[in-house]
């Protein structure tokens, strides 16, 4: 057993001073604030537990700064985007998967839901080990050091029935039931080598209702069951007018009425949503996984976070396309977009947007038992500078964190009672990215 003396840290509904806590087996044992032991490791600065990035697509990484060239369009975008995906290999997957899972470590993230629809090879067809793409991304994450939940997608059409094309081939398993026969040998394989306690579980996840035809909606709730579920929904306009023409409801009117809208099921982006969308998902108690920098990047629009909310729907925060990785930019992008939807202040405090961005992050990718620092849960800790250029003199509080902060001011991170990040990794993980990116080919600026 360690014991360590938090300066100050949140502790869930307040920040409190000189926070004993013990760690064993990679849990928390003992929380105690206002302590003073006489034999404790000092951890100086602004404790918070370790944030949850409910929305990545790793891949996306190789786009940072590549997409703005002639000013670009959602469509330029994805054209990029399909060019990475047509380019990895298992080996090269795992490097830049791992690079971009040290990056998030190093901005306080200890637990990704990776949105995993890259599955086969560059023809369609599958590898020898027809998981060996996911079993990267799950080696990648324990490198990393951090936690993973594999969502693994279920992608059958490029739109509203029509077949897969161009790099997409490489995303379908041709049915709904060679999708579920994969995925179950998959989740056996991780259950194997991620021993009780371990980093990784499996989720799954439909790309959004224009890649799955609804007939097989069915299907996939059937299976489903009580496993974390993710769908990309609304996030573009055009997506419900040909879902109406499609099927003539909306995209979450057609997942309510297939059985896909569930306290476990998370609702990717949420952007465009009906009042009755909004009450749909509010009553099923679904999660919205906002991605505001990705949502802003894409020109995607501001999605309505607390009338969802009041509804009755979690938040939980993604970095989706990887544009940044800074879920403190996230977190306070919810309340400043709403700002300038609204042109009014205050719809979300501090303590909201934390909540969002650890305990009910955890909770939405299938770890409950982390995201607090509390007797019982996996021992995160994330170690902020309370004095840098951007926090100094803004109260070392909950509001310092979500208004101030940013990812550079990190600069140590424990995942499962194991320092995983220190002060000065930046340059070197830095390196590896410059490094892998290259390797996969994208030219340069």
């Amino acid at each position: 057993m360690t014991a360590y003396l938090l300066e100050r840290a949140w502790l869930g509904d307040r920040f409190a001073d000189d926070v004993l806590v013990e760690v064993e087996d990679g849990r928390f044992a003992s929380v105690t604030p206002d302590s003073d032991p006489p034999r404790a490791v000092p951890v100086r600065g602004l404790v918070v537990p370790g944030l949850a990035d409910t929305h990545s697509h790793a891949f996306h990484r190789a786009l940072r700064g590549r997409t703005q060239r002639e000013r670009g369009s959602f469509w330029t975008w994805r054209d990029q985007m399909y060019a990475v995906a047509a380019r990895l290999d298992p080996d090269t997957y795992l490097a830049l998967a791992r690079a971009t899972y040290r990056e998030m470590a190093a901005a306080g993230i200890t637990c990704v839901g990776e949105f995993h629809y890259l599955h086969h090879q560059p023809d369609g067809t599958p590898y020898v080990d027809p998981d060996e793409m996911g079993a990267a991304l799950v080696e990648a994450a324990r490198q990393a050091g951090i936690r993973i939940t594999l969502l693994d997608t279920l992608y059958l059409s490029s739109g509203f029935g029509a077949p897969p094309e161009g790099a997409q081939v490489r995303y379908s398993d041709g049915s709904v039931e060679r999708w579920v026969e994969r995925v179950d040998g998959l989740e056996a394989g991780v259950a194997r080598t991620s021993a009780s306690g371990g980093h990784a579980t499996v989720g799954a996840a439909v790309h959004s209702v224009r890649a799955v035809p609804a007939d097989d909606l069915g299907t996939v709730a059937s299976w489903v069951g009580d496993r974390p579920f993710h769908v990309h929904l609304s996030e573009q306009v055009a997506e419900n007018t040909a879902c109406l023409e499609a099927y003539g409801v909306t995209p979450t009117r057609l997942l309510a009425d297939h059985g896909l809208l569930r306290p476990t099921t998370s609702l990717v982006h949420a952007t465009h949503l009906t009042d009755e969308d909004v009450a749909l998902i509010g009553r099923a108690g679904s999660w919205a996984s906002f991605c505001p920098t990705t949502e802003r990047d894409l020109g995607d629009g501001i999605g309505p976070s607390r009338r969802l909310h009041d509804a009755g729907a979690r938040l939980t925060l993604g970095s989706d396309s990887h544009a940044v990785i800074d879920l403190f930019e996230e977190m306070r992008a919810v309340e400043l977009d709403e700002r300038l939807a609204t042109q009014q202040r205050g719809h979300w405090t501090a303590a909201e947007l934390l909540t969002a961005a650890t305990t009910d992050g955890h909770a939405s990718l299938g770890w409950p038992d982390a995201g607090a620092i509390a007797v019982g849960q996996r021992a995160d800790l994330v170690v902020l500078d309370p004095a840098s250029p951007r926090t100094a003199g803004t109260g070392r509080d909950e509001n310092t964190v979500v208004f101030a902060a940013v990812a550079e001011d990190v600069r140590r991170v424990m995942a499962d009672g194991r320092w995983v990040v220190e002060d000065g990794d930046r340059a070197a993980i830095g390196r590896e990215l410059d490094d892998v990116i290259t390797r996969i080919g994208e030219e340069q600026a």
